[in-house]
């Protein structure tokens, strides 16, 4: 069984908060960004391996390979999986990814998306998603960065 100690949704992916916050409150030593675009990119994988920690490892895989693969982690990895959306989160959990909880960061305004909490914006098929994955026993926290409180995940469903 994988030690996965964050699950994160985040347009950007690995950045600062993540990388000087979330990590050493979870105590991450490896992060995961799972992601099909992503795992082809080698410009936007340079750009996150500079804000990533010093301590940590990076890996950017596809969904796919994600799903295939994570059983074999060592269990000396204590992995932060960082998503773009919560689509690529479902995917996962529908792969047999045991995920827990997904704390759900920053999902910036765009259009056809409303403005649901501080940091996150929704459409139809972002709520249709977190619906899925209540569903399938998966807790929601909208939380941005970890010394502030949780905002309410009714805000997701209005």
């Amino acid at each position: 069984m994988p030690n996965i100690v964050l699950t994160r949704i985040d347009n950007r992916l690995i950045h600062g908060q993540v990388a000087t916050q979330w990590c050493g409150v979870v105590g991450a030593n490896l992060l995961l960004v799972a992601n099909d675009a992503v795992s082809k990119d080698e410009f936007r994988q340079g750009l996150m391996n500079m804000a990533a920690p010093a301590y940590a490892q990076t890996r950017f895989f596809s969904i796919e390979k994600t799903c295939a693969i994570i059983d074999k982690a060592s269990p000396a990895q204590k992995i932060a999986i960082i998503c773009e959306n919560p689509q690529d989160v479902l995917r996962l959990v529908k792969g047999g990814v045991p995920i827990k909880k997904v704390n759900i960061g920053n999902m910036h305004m765009a259009e056809g998306k409303r403005q649901v909490a501080t940091s996150v914006a929704v459409n139809d098929d972002d709520v249709a998603c977190f619906k899925e994955l209540q569903d399938l026993g998966v807790e929601l926290e909208i939380k941005r960065v970890p010394d502030t409180a949780a905002e309410s995940i009714d805000k997701l469903f209005k």
